[in-house]
């Protein structure tokens, strides 16, 4: 099996760790992704509804209808963009996302009854770390979601909610990225259910939906993979992406261009769709692409809203020449006859969308380095914690 070529590679039940046949950390850690999910969830799911124990914890972190900041860096940062979407709209809690670096600099500026979320692989990010610490001194309460649950941000928060991605050995995150989303929307189901706004009914389905995810995204991997592959091919020239997308979508173009800078060294920035005619615009050409999300759930009204204005958008960009590679549900001819390459997603709620859609960006990223040469595992001048005591 060659993997270079993007040969797919066979689903497993089981957890991917122990194998072998992966050429870098990387890819073998995009394919645990399935697995790490379902860990993920059962860590708080107990029959059709959450663990009680954990949920008593949280009705002490903030009020229901307060505050709350999140403070993260890099991908954790883009997990808690998703993350402020669904706090407001399952739980109706106020959130505002700030970058750990820049959290000092504000805290004095937050309402009294804020709370701090920070949000970490490692636990032990410098900055995050600052940002808890900063929190606490001003008597916030502060909940911390980490990769390590032995790690010193689970210790020092007054709560810890830990995920289950297992060790992560490439420098880019995509297994602890899906789990820390995972582990952010459980976290707005509780808030949820705490709230009012959430009844026993519909989180039992919201959680089945949580739980489908994995199995969609390993019957998908496959063919994502062929498809990521041959789009690196044909990109590989590329000077520039913009990766463009609306409402919590945004959250996934900010990481699709991360990954794509990481992995590759190939400049990217995410915006929100509608910006694009705001500036960026006059950087489209043939070297500079865009990447789209066009995906949606027809049975939630904003999100088909959301369509519609990206496919008028899409309707521009080919009047204007653009070279566009769009994430498309899957069988979406409109979407595909609009854009120079699709790639399919099969359909999902639209709050759980953004779980899958990331997989084929961090493909396409994994790929795209494997074009250029690059050691995607271990990227120049980065590391997989940023911490204090590096140079």
């Amino acid at each position: 099996m060659n993997m270079n070529d993007g040969s797919p590679i066979p689903a497993r039940e089981r957890d991917r760790s122990e194998f072998s046949d992966f050429p870098h950390a990387m890819l073998r850690e995009i394919y645990e992704q399935p697995g790490a999910l379902i860990r993920t969830l059962d860590l708080y799911q107990v029959g059709h509804g959450l663990n009680v124990d954990m949920g008593r914890r949280l009705e002490a972190w903030t009020p229901p209808g307060g505050h709350a900041v999140i403070a993260a860096s890099g991908s954790s940062r883009h997990s808690g963009l998703a993350a402020e979407i669904w706090l407001e709209e399952l739980s109706g809690l106020d959130v505002d996302v700030e970058y750990a670096s820049e959290y000092s600099l504000r805290s004095n500026f937050l309402p009294s009854n804020s709370a701090c979320l920070v949000v970490s692989q490692s636990g032990e990010t410098s900055d995050t770390l600052a940002a808890l610490r900063e929190a606490k001194r001003k008597g916030r309460r502060t909940l911390a979601i980490t990769n390590a649950a032995d790690s010193t941000m689970a210790r020092e928060a007054d709560i810890s909610m830990p995920v289950a991605a297992g060790p992560e050995r490439a420098i880019p995150a995509t297994k602890s990225f899906t789990c820390q989303l995972a582990a952010l929307y459980i976290l707005a189901l509780y808030e949820g259910l705490r709230g009012g706004m959430i009844d026993g009914a519909a989180l039992q389905k919201l959680i089945g939906d949580l739980r489908a995810q994995g199995c969609q995204i390993e019957r998908q991997l496959a063919a994502w993979q062929t498809r990521m592959a041959f789009l690196a091919r044909k990109y590989k020239d590329a000077s520039n992406f913009l990766y463009l997308g609306s409402g919590i979508h945004y959250a996934i173009a900010r990481e699709g261009a991360l990954k794509l800078k990481e992995a590759s060294y190939v400049p990217a920035e995410g915006y929100p769709a509608g910006e694009i005619k705001h500036g960026p615009n006059a950087l489209v050409s043939d070297s500079v692409p865009l990447v789209v999300i066009a995906t949606f759930d027809p049975n939630h009204e904003a999100s088909a809203q959301r369509y519609e204005k990206t496919v008028r958008l899409l309707e521009e960009m080919k009047a204007q020449g653009a070279r566009v590679i769009a994430l498309a549900n899957a069988g979406d001819d409109a979407i595909r006859d609009l854009v120079t390459d699709s790639v399919e997603v099969e359909q999902a709620a639209e709050y759980l969308l953004p779980i899958s859609e990331v997989v084929p960006f961090q493909l396409f990223a994994y790929f795209m380095a494997m074009e250029r040469g690059i050691d995607m595992d271990r990227p120049r001048n980065l590391s997989k914690a940023v911490v204090e005591n590096e140079p």
